[in-house]
Order: C-alpha cells, then sequence, then structure tokens
C-alpha cells in the first residue's frame, strides 16, 4: 500500500525521526532539509555492507527493456528496502511510431552479471551532467563488499570470415553511428528499431535508413534482414544490429556463416569485480562536490551515497508530497549528503520515478514511504535492492 497516498498535503506516514532498524544492519530515518525554494523532506536508508546479513544488488523486471514499479520489484525480488535508480527512456515522440524501450541510459550489473552498456551521451534522459562525466558513470558494489564509484565501458568484438571488428553496443536502446551492437536474451522481447534512431549528439534526430540485423546462433548466423526486429531472443541467440558503417559490415554476413561475438563490461579503476553497479552521475567525490553542479534548478531527487571507505551505503529519496515538491537541486543533493557523512555520492533519476520502500519485520511486502510526486508509483526499470538473510 502506498503509505500516506491519501493523504494530500499532509507529512509522509510514519514518520521516524530518531530513525529504527528495518533488518540487520538496515536502518531507516525521515527529516527535513532547508533549501532555497522552501523546506525539502527526506527519507533516508543507511546500510552496514559490512555486516554479513546484508547484500546490496540491482532491481529489475528480468529484462533490460521493461519497467515496473519499485515495490513490485522489491516484492518479487524479496528485498527489504529499495530506492528507484537510472534515468531511462521513457518517450519517443520525437521518433514517430518508434515505441519507447523503457530501457536505462547507463551500464547495468546485477548479481555480478553485465546486463547492458551505455548509450552515447547525446542519447540519454535527464538533467545536463556535471562538466567531465558521461554516461559510463556507475554507482557500484564490489566482491570486496564495499560501495564505489567508477566508470564501466564496453570492450567487445565481432568475429566473422572477413575479419573482426569491435562491438560498441550492449542491450542499450541507441547505438553509436556507424556501429553494430549486440541484443541477447537479457534484452527482453520489446523492438530494437530506437537503436538505430538519433545520433550520438542529438536523441531526436532521425532513424537511420541504413540498417541491418544478423542473427546468430550456436556461433553461425541464421538471419539476415534489412532492419532492427523484435521480439524475445532465445538463450543461444545474438542478435547483431548494425547502422551506417556497422550495417555495411553486416552485409557481407550471410546465411551458416562462422560468427563469434565477445563482450564485458571493463572498470576504469576498480579492479575488483562487480557485484551490482547502476548508472546516473556523481555530484560529490573525495568529500567535495563536482564543479559545474546545478544550483537553480530544484526537483524531487534520488541520491546514492558511501562513507567509511565505502563500508557504510546511503540511499536517500526526496518526498514529492505537495507541501514538498519543489525538492532541492543537484548542488544542494550534494551538500546535504555530505552532511550526512557521506565522502562520495551519486544522482539517480528524479521526479515522478523517485520513490523509497522498505518492508516491516514480518510483512509480507513492501510499503512506499515517500509520496512520489506524480500521485502514483511510476513504472522504472531498475532500482537499487537491499537485501537481508537476518
Amino acid at each position: 500500500m502506498l503509505a500516506g497516498a491519501a493523504l494530500t498535503g499532509a507529512a509522509p506516514a510514519d514518520a521516524a525521526p530518531a530513525g529504527r532498524r528495518i533488518a540487520p544492519g538496515v536502518t531507516y530515518r525521515q527529516f527535513d532539509v532547508g533549501t532555497a525554494a522552501g523546506k525539502a523532506h527526506a527519507h533516508l536508508l543507511t546500510v552496514d555492507l559490512g555486516d554479513p546479513h546484508v547484500r546490496v544488488d540491482l532491481l529489475h523486471p528480468g529484462a533490460v527493456a521493461a519497467r515496473d514499479t519499485v515495490s513490485r520489484l522489491a516484492n518479487s525480488a524479496g528485498a527489504v528496502a529499495g530506492v528507484n535508480g537510472d534515468f531511462f527512456d521513457i518517450t519517443e515522440t520525437q521518433h514517430p511510431g518508434v515505441e519507447a524501450t523503457g530501457a536505462p541510459v547507463g551500464p547495468a550489473v546485477a548479481d555480478g552479471h553485465a546486463l547492458k552498456a551505455a548509450v552515447p551521451k547525446g542519447q540519454r534522459f535527464g538533467p545536463a551532467l556535471p562538466p567531465g562525466t558521461n554516461t559510463q558513470e556507475v554507482f557500484g558494489v564490489g566482491t570486496d563488499r564495499r560501495a564505489r564509484l567508477d566508470r564501466l565501458a564496453l570492450t567487445g568484438s565481432v568475429g566473422t570470415p572477413q575479419g573482426s571488428f569491435p562491438l560498441r553496443g550492449l542491450n542499450q536502446y541507441a547505438l553509436p553511428q556507424n556501429s553494430v551492437g549486440a541484443f541477447t536474451a537479457k534484452w527482453g522481447g520489446a523492438s530494437r528499431k530506437r537503436a538505430v534512431c538519433g545520433t550520438d549528439t542529438e536523441r531526436a534526430a532521425p532513424c537511420s535508413s541504413d540498417t541491418r540485423e544478423v542473427k546468430v546462433k550456436g556461433g553461425r548466423v541464421v538471419s539476415v534482414s534489412d532492419g532492427p526486429g523484435s521480439g524475445s531472443i532465445p538463450a543461444d541467440t545474438t542478435v547483431l544490429v548494425g547502422r551506417e558503417d556497422g550495417a555495411r559490415e553486416l552485409r557481407a554476413l550471410s546465411v551458416g556463416d562462422p560468427v563469434s561475438v565477445t563482450h564485458s563490461l571493463v572498470a576504469a579503476t576498480s579492479g575488483v569485480p562487480y557485484t551490482f553497479a547502476i548508472g546516473g552521475f556523481p555530484v560529490l567525490r573525495g568529500g567535495k562536490p563536482l564543479s559545474g553542479l546545478d544550483h537553480a534548478t530544484s526537483a524531487v531527487r534520488t541520491v546514492l551515497g558511501f562513507k567509511d571507505g565505502g563500508r557504510w551505503l546511503l540511499m536517500l529519496a526526496l518526498d514529492g508530497a505537495p507541501a514538498y515538491r519543489t525538492g532541492m537541486t543537484v548542488a544542494e543533493e550534494a551538500d546535504t549528503m555530505r552532511t550526512l557523512g557521506a565522502s562520495d555520492a551519486f544522482n539517480l533519476d528524479g521526479g515522478g520515478s523517485t520513490e523509497l520502500v522498505t518492508r516491516e519485520e514480518g510483512a509480507g511486502a513492501v510499503t512506499v514511504r515517500n509520496h512520489p510526486s506524480g500521485g502514483a508509483e511510476r513504472p522504472v526499470p531498475n532500482g537499487v535492492g537491499v537485501f537481508s538473510t537476518g
């Protein structure tokens, strides 16, 4: 049930100013924050990643190109708490006849497995990125159970009888110009048409007319077509989609040709493998706000942070009730996380997507703790789930 959903303009239900334990190593509390636009109300989860009974992982609906509400994602996964995740392909009004995929912008890792890579910077949804950042930015937790900020870049290749060429996309709603991308069973059944629309610098640019799709099963080409298709992809099949120069590479392939496809996400800084990673953008690094953060636009926001060398995870979601809907700026978000003790912080999707849920001990389902600013939960492609064995 949506806590306090009928209490328009009221303070969130079950306020806990001093905080309370949700599960071993997991605490929830609420508090007000003064901002330039007025009062914001924050919901905060504090998670002890050093507690062996606690883990954090990606919440997702089982496919990259799919959406569901945070409460249903948390309930189906058995999470004790969670927040919404990355920005995503929410609308395609600029491409008539092309369906929005609902797929997220940045890289994603779940249970140690790469789900997808980042779209080109010009194809992203969300507020302007801080200078010097890009769509490969992630917040993640490694096998050492420590949170960190990093970048995850795709590396991969396609081997053919004519030679090999780089793979530049993995389960993403937008491919770079002149490239080939791979779609696997993890993509889901959504149309792959959106992958060839827009350019590296302009999301609304027209869809490419120079495209090719090749299906590879068991290491050999089983079908070719002149445009991206749709429908679920079997576990033993990889679909290659090319645009411009990438399409010309794929036109050299015929049914029966042997093809090998390799891909992985490579971390820019960490030598520790990730068990979980999600896209967004950093706002605080090493105790200092990033330069160029937005000081003007207030909104309801969701942000992750960590302290004590990544042992303690902070998950904050603002309330979207009318009394607090002005929210805060990205710069104020960074300052708030620093005040809470975070050394590093990372902005996730906000506005109508912002949501925080918890499950009371003994309860069969989670409760939405903030008021979503749209008046109801918005289906999202992913989130961050907290799990407890205690």
